[in-house]
């Protein structure tokens, strides 16, 4: 028995098909069959019946689920404690960064980074800011870029810059002529908005239903160039932020700020309390630092 056979009967118990773990496994029916005679004798057990249904555990079976789903979740962190040791030895800066915010950081950043420190080992993975931070929590990577708010008793935290959250609409749209707008404003328009994963998806949801109202979302995306191509065919509203609008450069739309409260995209910098100590992350950050200065002082144009 191995950790891998363990992986791939974990799949085959949630699942009680050797088809459907097939292929989430990407092997064979045989081959997942194999891996249950193997453990079957190995154990001196049976594991699964047939039913009408297709299989399901017995007792010695859901035995070894319980034991394998332990196993799997120890291996998983002493991996990620093992790589942590590692990337600290080896001077190696694995950043988690959330969609949108290597867009105001800029590539650049990143290259002259690169550029000053070809001794220090750059990896760097995008995804919406929810999954970031689960899986910064779950210990991978060892910086992250994702938006506040934070558990500040768990994480070292750098604000690198604040953006007001703001309606975006077409100039035909009526509220473009408002100066300012509230979130009752939304109600019954046709929203397109980053999906559940992003936290401004919530942070505009809560404040509609907290208004009194569901807001009308007629489609989600994983990104804000599709909610602006949207506005922009005047299909419908969307949300936004300054920067990610000036870098669009899309002529007949327009921003208007909310007046009922504090609606705020706030960049962060994240690393994790009680990190070992990792002179390779320590660089990146001020490196960060000074260059997100450079750009508020001008020096650097985003």
């Amino acid at each position: 028995m191995n950790i891998h056979d363990l992986m791939s009967f974990r799949v085959i118990a949630k699942e009680q098909s050797l088809t459907k773990a097939s292929k989430l496994l990407y092997m064979t029916p045989q081959g997942l069959s194999k891996v249950v005679k193997n453990l079957e004798q190995e154990l001196d057990c049976k594991l699964f019946v047939r039913t009408a249904a297709g299989i399901s555990l017995t007792e010695s079976g859901r035995c070894l689920a319980e034991y394998a789903e332990r196993s799997v979740a120890h291996y998983g962190e002493l991996r990620n404690e093992i790589l942590h040791i590692e990337q600290r030895n080896r001077g190696v800066v694995d950043l988690l960064s959330a969609y949108g915010i290597l867009r105001l950081v800029t590539p650049e950043c990143i290259r002259a980074f690169q550029t000053e420190h070809p001794e220090i080992e750059f990896h760097y993975r995008e995804y919406p800011d929810r999954q970031v931070e689960r899986l910064f929590q779950e210990r991978e990577g060892n910086v992250a870029f994702s938006i506040a708010d934070f558990d500040e008793k768990l994480y070292n935290v750098t604000e690198l810059e604040m953006f007001p959250v703001k309606l975006l609409v077409n100039e035909a749209h009526p509220l473009s002529t408002r100066d300012s707008v509230t979130i009752r404003d939304l109600e019954g328009k046709p929203l397109y908005i980053e999906s559940s994963e992003f936290k401004i998806h919530h942070m505009i949801v809560d404040r509609c239903r907290a208004a009194g109202f569901e807001p009308n979302i007629i489609f989600e995306t994983s990104g804000f160039s599709l909610c602006h191509k949207m506005v922009k065919a005047n299909k419908g509203i969307s949300v936004t932020v300054d920067f990610v609008f000036d870098d669009m450069k899309r002529e007949g739309l327009r921003l208007v700020p909310f007046s009922d409260g504090v609606y705020e995209w706030r960049i962060c910098m994240l690393t994790r309390k009680g990190d070992s100590p990792c002179d390779a992350v320590d660089i990146f950050k001020q490196h960060v630092i000074q260059w997100m200065r450079l750009i508020r002082e001008g020096s650097i144009t985003r």
